[in-house]
């Protein structure tokens, strides 16, 4: 359990690394040069981090591997993939995959 210091210290910690991190870029008078391959690897960096996310919470409960077709998760993400795949739009996506999956959490207890 941390004292009251050593939770403050460790708030005022994370915020200065926080500042400097994410401030880098702005405390610079000139633009840092990254070369092609970084920047040719960065434009997948939002959609592998959101992959990481997502991808996890859809195939598994509590740590552990979902073992039944009986969950809505899986059906709502086909029905967000193939609107997705099929009009582009990602409120839609979002739409349909909702569409999915309350009716199936809430009517059927999935």
């Amino acid at each position: 359990m941390l004292t009251a210091w050593e939770a403050v210290l460790a708030i005022v910690g994370l915020t200065v690394l926080t500042v400097l991190t994410r401030g880098f870029f702005f405390l610079t008078e000139r633009e840092i040069p990254i070369p092609a391959w970084l920047m040719q690897g960065l434009r997948y960096a939002p959609l592998a981090a959101l992959a990481a996310v997502v991808v996890p919470e859809v195939v598994m409960t509590q740590g552990a591997l979902i073992t039944t077709w009986q969950d809505a998760r899986l059906y709502a993400v086909a029905a967000g993939a193939a609107w997705f795949f099929w009009r582009r739009t990602i409120l839609g996506t979002i739409v349909t995959g909702m569409s999915v999956l309350l009716p199936l959490k809430l009517g059927l207890g999935w």
